[in-house]
This record gives structure tokens, sequence and C-alpha cells, in this order.
């Protein structure tokens, strides 16, 4: 074996597929779940302090410590079989010990898992399960004048899984400890290893039902908030029509609720798209039992599309509808920026003749101004030239009247054509900075 041949990932990703083998389980047996979970930012959460609370525990029952790298843990804490894995938003915790309760589901069986314990959890408890697995009695009927006893009867389903290995029942309700019950009853002669991952099977059918059903909370106060933004956009969208209504204002307020809804999109979007994750979860866990029908009892897949769902329904109509409002707007917002661009080009052409007339006013001005100033230069010029020429005067004995009246003529023509040049200049030095 090359190291430099192999991809620094292999092993690893190979490992992984390893990492997390279903628990033993020789019936009859109780195995006893829970499931926590922070209820703000599960994802980002302090994993330091779910195995800190993992080693307490072990400590508790003097089991081997776990690795604090690890993202998973199994080892035996008295006769308890523990099972520990760490998820992407929770953690998990599976307990089996060999034999069942005097009494059927008694929390007794869950004492591995003290309250004290449970209560200084990082996160809170999602789920919570416990498992009986028993041999399935040579006529099924008296299993399930059992079953009849501990579960409620509306809600209860009991299926054949496995091909028939074994019978599964369960009511998805809480008991009055806080336990959701689940009983399973097996051929004689299953392998412990199926048994352990039938078990499995149902407590994570349990957790991610559970965690997907938070994105039904979710779906609920969304769509109150929608509710609220929806007539505002409806008459934003209504105003755009009429042509009186200013369309940087009508701009200005759409885009205030976009940025709310791009806000619920932000706080949404990671819970909804977990949600759709853990739903294909539950549908594939179920689809690993391979149920059949027991008697004429409730299957699991028809309690789910009654009851499981409708939910699951609700949640993904409000992430859609929160698209589509969304996409409203960003139509909404593009017309709307068209017809300001269209007014703003109207008013700048507007501006635009403004100037240009404006500017023709200041023409006519200064060629009134540049009329003006040739008389005004010319009356100065001609008064120094009349004090020039007066001593020329005293000699040659000329009239100082009839000099002014031949110099003023000149010395306008000789004004005038001095100012056009300049202003020639002028406009020749413009048009080449153009």
């Amino acid at each position: 074996m090359n190291p430099a041949t192999e991809h620094p990932l292999r092993y690893a990703l190979v490992n992984e597929l390893h990492a997390r083998p279903s628990p033993q389980i020789a019936a009859p047996a109780t195995a006893v779940f829970v499931a926590f979970k922070d209820p703000r930012d599960a994802a980002n959460r302090d994993r330091a302090r779910d195995m800190a609370h993992l080693t307490d525990l072990v400590q508790r029952h003097g089991g081997p410590r776990p690795d604090p790298e690890d993202s998973h843990y199994q080892g035996q804490l008295g006769r308890h079989a523990l099972k520990w894995e760490s998820h992407t938003e929770f953690v998990s915790y599976m307990a089996t010990v060999p034999g069942l309760p005097i009494r059927p589901f008694d929390p007794s069986a869950a004492a591995i898992f003290p309250d004290t314990w449970q209560h200084g959890a990082p996160g809170k408890r999602v789920a919570a399960v416990m498992v009986q697995v028993d041999l399935l009695p040579d006529d099924p009927a008296e299993a399930l004048s059992r079953m009849d006893g501990w579960f409620a009867q509306d809600s209860m389903a009991a299926i054949w899984v496995l091909d028939g290995a074994a019978l599964v029942a369960g009511d998805f309700r809480i008991d009055a400890d806080g336990w959701m019950r689940f009983a399973v009853f097996v051929q004689p002669g299953t392998s412990e290893s199926r048994i352990g991952r039938l078990v499995h099977r149902l407590v994570e059918l349990e957790t991610y039902r559970a965690m997907s059903m938070l994105g039904l909370g979710r779906a609920r106060g969304l769509s109150n908030r929608l509710n609220e933004l929806e007539p505002r956009l409806t008459a934003i969208l209504d105003s755009m029509a009429d042509d009186a209504q200013p369309a940087e204002q009508l701009l200005h307020d759409l885009l205030a609720v976009s940025a709310q809804l791009e806000a619920q999109a932000v706080q949404h979007s990671f819970r909804f798209g977990a949600t759709r994750a853990y739903e294909a979860i539950v549908h594939d866990r179920i689809a690993a039992l391979r149920e059949t029908r027991f008697l004429d009892r409730q299957m699991l897949t028809e309690f789910m599309r009654r009851r499981y769902q409708p939910a699951m329904r609700t949640a993904q109509s409000a992430e859609r509808r929160l698209a589509t409002m969304l996409e409203r707007t960003a139509r909404a917002a593009e017309l709307l920026r068209t017809r300001v661009d269209v007014e703003r080009s109207a008013q700048n052409q507007k501006i635009m003749h403004r100037m240009d007339r404006r500017a023709d006013l200041q023409l006519r001005l200064q060629h009134t101004v540049e009329g003006l100033s040739v008389v005004a230069i010319s009356y100065y010029a001609v008064g120094l030239l009349g004090y020039a020429l007066a001593p020329l005067v005293g000699i040659t004995g000329l009239d100082k009247t009839l000099l002014v009246a031949g110099l003023t003529p000149l010395t306008v023509l000789t004004v005038w054509w001095g100012m056009r040049r300049v202003r020639s200049r002028f406009h020749d030095a413009g048009s080449d900075d153009l």
C-alpha cells in the first residue's frame, strides 16, 4: 500500500460506512432511546458540551470513557449497552437491556437516563422512545390482545415487517411519563443483528418524524407573517397601474417589503431544507420495514398519510408561498425601476431643453452686451485720443471737434474688429477642447 497513491479521505470515508453499526439485541429485551436538540442554532452548537454530557453519563455507570474526537460511542454500562451518536442538529442515546420490566413500559426501565442527568443536557429532549421486544406467541391474536391494552385504538398501527419476521405496533402518543411506546414481537430464531436493525429503524423513524415536524411550527409562524405582508405587496402592485402614483415612492415601499421577505427566507431556509431531508429519511425508514397488513389493523403508511403528510404539505406550502412572493417582488421591482428610469429620462430631456433655451438667451444677451461694450470702449478711447492729440491741435491749428469727429468712426471700427477677434479665439479654443 503506497500512501502517495491514496486519496487522503479514502479510508476515512470507508470507515464512516462502519462507524455506526446497529446494536445487537436478543429477545426479550427493552430499548430506551432519547434525543436532545438545542432549540437555537443547533447546527452550530458547542459539541464539546454534548461530549461532556455523554462523559457524565458514562462516569455515573463506570463505563469506558469516550474519545472526545468521535461522533459516536458504544459501550457497556453495567447491564445496559449504550449507543450514542452526534448528528447535525441533535444527539441521540439508546440503551438496551436484556429482559422486560415487570409492568409493561414501566418508566423504571429508563433509569439509566436519570431525570437530573436529562435536565442537565445541553439541549431539550426532542424524542423519547421505549421499545419492548418480545417473542411472538404461537397465536398472533394473543399479541394483539396485549397491544390493545397498551395503545390508543384510534391511532394504533400494527403491521408485519421484514417479510413477516416481526410484528410491530405503536400509537405515536406520549404516555404520562413522557415516553413514546413501540411493541415488537419477533419470530423465534430471528437473529440479534436483525432485531437490532429493526429497533434502530423504529427509533430513527420517530426521531426524524419529530425533527421534520419542527418545520410545521416554523411554517405556521411564517404563514402569519406572510399574511401581513401580502396585502401590502398587493396594494403596491395595484398602485403600479396608476400613473399618478410616484414610481420612486412605490419602489421604496416595495423594497421595504422585499427586505422583510428576504429576512424571512434567510431565517427559514435551513429549517425547511432540513425538514425535506428528515421527511425523506422517514419515508426511507418506513420503506425499509417492508410492512404488510396485520389482520384488519391500520398500517404505518396509512397512519403517516393521514396524520404526518398534511404537516409536511403545510411546510412545503409555506415555503413555496414565500418563494412565490419573493419572485413577485423581484419582478415588480424590475418594472418599477424601468418606470423610474423612463421618468428620469423624460426629466433629463426637459432639463436639457431648458438648458438649451438658457444658453440661447445667454448668447443673445452676450451679443447685446458686446454691442454696448463696443460703444462704451469707443467712447472712452475717443476721449483718450482727444487728450492725447490736444498738443497736435495747438501746433497745427486744427479744430479739436473736427479731429474728434474724424477719429470716432475709426475708433469704433477698430474696437469692433478687436472684439470680434477675441471672441473668435475663444470659440476656436472651445472647439479644440471638445
